[in-house]
C-alpha cells in the first residue's frame, strides 16, 4: 500500500523518517501504526480473496507472506532509499542470504570485496561453494582488480561500504557502471551509512540491503533486514522469502519503525561524535591506527566525501601491543556496552573476534586486513564530552599498565 496525494521524493528525509509509511496504515484515529498480530486474514468474498492471493488486489493472507504492521516498515525503507519496492526479512542475514540465492544459481559467479561482514563472508566462502556458485573476493580498494573480475562475467556485484569493522570504501558509482557493462546486477548492503548518508540506488546501485537491527531500530531490541530496488527484483526476493519463511516478526517491524522517527537525530549527532572521537584516537600515543572515512588521510576519504552526506557512526582503532592491550583497556570503558552489536542510542564497542568476524578463524581475519588489535567503536548519542573523557582515562590506564606499548 502506498502512501496517498505526498510527493516523497519532494520531502526532506527528516520528516520522511517521521511519517512515510504510516498513515495509510493508522486506524480510527490512532497516531501510531498498530501492531496486527494476526497470523491469517480473513475474507468473506471468495472472489475477492482469490484476487488478493494472485497480488491482483491489496491486502493480506498469510503472516509468512503479508502484514500490515511490516508493509509500513517497508514503505519507510523504501521511501528513504528512494526505490521502487521494498522487502522486509526477519534479519539482515536473512535478507543478504535471499539476494544471493534469490539471484544465483549452479555455474553464477558473484563478484565482491574481501571486507564484507563476517556471516557475509561466510556465505561465500562456504555456503555458495555447495551450490557450484563461484565466488570471487578482491582487496576492497582495488577498483581494478574488481573491474578486471567484473569484466570476466559474472551475475551479482556484491558490494558492502563503508566496511564492517575497517571502515574501507568503495566507489560505487564506478563499479556500477563495470558490473552492468557486464550485465550483472550490484547489491549494496548500506547498513554502516543509512539512506541518511548514502543512497546507493542514486549512485547507480539495483538493490539496496540493510540490517535493519542496527541503525534503522536504533535501540538494540528488534532483529530485522531489509532489501530495496526495482519492482522486478523486489517481488523475485519476496517470493523466495515468502517461500523460504525468514518473515520478519509485526512487534520487531513496530520496534524499527518507531525507532526510524528519530534516525535523522540520532544520525546526526552519531555523524558528529565518530568523527571528533576518530580525530582525538589519531593523536593519542597508545593508538596505531584509526579507520574511519572521515578523516583525511583516509585512503578513500575523497570517494567518501563524493558519495556519502556524512561518514557514520561506526569507527574502529588498532591499540599498540595488540589483543591483549584490548583485553585490558575495553573494561575500562565507562560509559560502552561491551557486546556484539552497532547504531544503537548507547555506545556499543568490542573486538572483531568476537563481534563482527566471531565465525572467522584468526588467520581467515588476518587475510582480510583485521588486526587482532583492533576495536570497533559504535557511537551512541551521549555528550560527546562524556565519551572522549570516557575513552581518555581508559587510554591513561593503558599508558601506566603497559607502557612497554608505546
Amino acid at each position: 500500500m502506498r502512501e496517498r496525494n505526498i510527493a516523497w521524493d519532494q520531502i526532506r528525509p527528516g520528516t520522511q523518517t517521521v511519517w512515510a509509511g504510516e498513515t495509510s496504515y493508522l486506524l480510527q484515529g490512532a497516531t501510531q501504526v498498530p501492531v496486527v498480530h494476526s497470523v491469517s486474514f480473513g475474507y468473506r468474498d471468495i472472489d475477492e480473496w482469490h484476487r488478493v492471493a494472485l497480488g491482483e488486489e491489496q491486502g493480506h493472507i498469510y503472516g509468512r507472506n503479508t502484514n500490515p504492521t511490516v508493509e509500513a516498515f517497508e514503505e519507510k525503507v523504501r521511501t528513504l532509499e528512494g526505490a521502487e519496492a521494498a522487502t522486509a526479512f526477519s534479519t539482515g542475514m536473512a535478507a543478504i542470504s535471499g539476494i544471493l540465492f534469490t539471484l544465483l544459481s549452479p555455474g553464477d559467479r558473484v563478484v565482491s570485496i574481501k571486507d564484507t561482514y563476517g556471516g557475509t563472508n561466510k556465505i561465500f566462502l562456504e555456503f555458495l561453494p555447495r551450490f557450484q556458485i563461484e565466488s570471487v573476493l578482491c582487496d576492497t580498494e582495488d577498483h581494478e582488480a574488481l573491474e578486471a573480475e567484473i569484466s570476466k562475467g559474472c551475475q551479482v556485484v556484491y558490494l558492502e561500504t563503508p566496511t564492517n569493522p575497517t571502515l574501507k570504501v568503495v566507489d560505487i558509482e564506478r563499479l556500477a557502471r563495470a558490473a552492468h557493462r557486464a550485465g550483472a546486477v550490484v547489491v549494496v548492503d548500506n547498513t554502516f551509512a543509512t539512506p541518511l548518508n548514502q543512497r546507493p540506488l542514486a549512485l547507480g546501485a539495483d538493490l539496496v540491503v540493510h540490517s535493519a537491527t542496527k541503525f534503522l531500530g536504533g535501540h538494540a531490541d528488534a532483529l530485522g533486514g531489509v532489501v530495496c530496488g526495482s519492482e522486478e527484483l523486489v517481488r523475485a526476493i519476496y517470493h523466495y522469502r515468502e517461500i523460504n519463511g525468514a518473515t520478519l516478526d509485526p512487534m520487531a517491524a513496530y520496534l524499527i519503525l518507531r525507532g526510524m522517527k528519530t534516525l535523522h537525530l540520532r544520525i546526526r549527532q552519531q555523524n558528529e561524535s565518530a568523527l571528533a572521537i576518530a580525530q582525538y584516537l589519531a593523536s593519542h600515543p597508545m593508538v596505531e591506527t584509526v579507520y574511519y572515512p572521515g578523516l583525511p588521510d583516509h585512503p578513500s576519504h575523497d570517494v567518501a566525501r563524493k558519495q556519502m552526506k556524512g561518514y557514520g557512526g561506526v569507527l574502529s582503532f588498532a591499540l599498540k601491543g595488540g589483543v591483549d592491550t584490548v583485553r585490558a583497556f575495553l573494561p575500562q570503558l565507562q560509559h560502552v556496552h561491551l557486546a556484539a552489536n552497532l547504531g544503537s542510542v548507547e555506545t556499543v564497542a568490542g573486538p572483531p573476534r568476537t563481534t563482527s568476524h566471531v565465525e572467522c578463524t584468526e588467520e581467515e581475519r588476518k587475510a582480510m586486513g583485521i588486526p587482532e588489535g583492533l576495536v570497533r567503536y559504535s557511537t551512541g548519542i551521549e555528550d560527546l564530552e562524556d565519551l572522549l573523557a570516557d575513552l581518555k582515562q581508559g587510554l591513561d590506564v593503558l599508558k601506566k599498565r603497559m607502557p612497554a606499548a608505546l
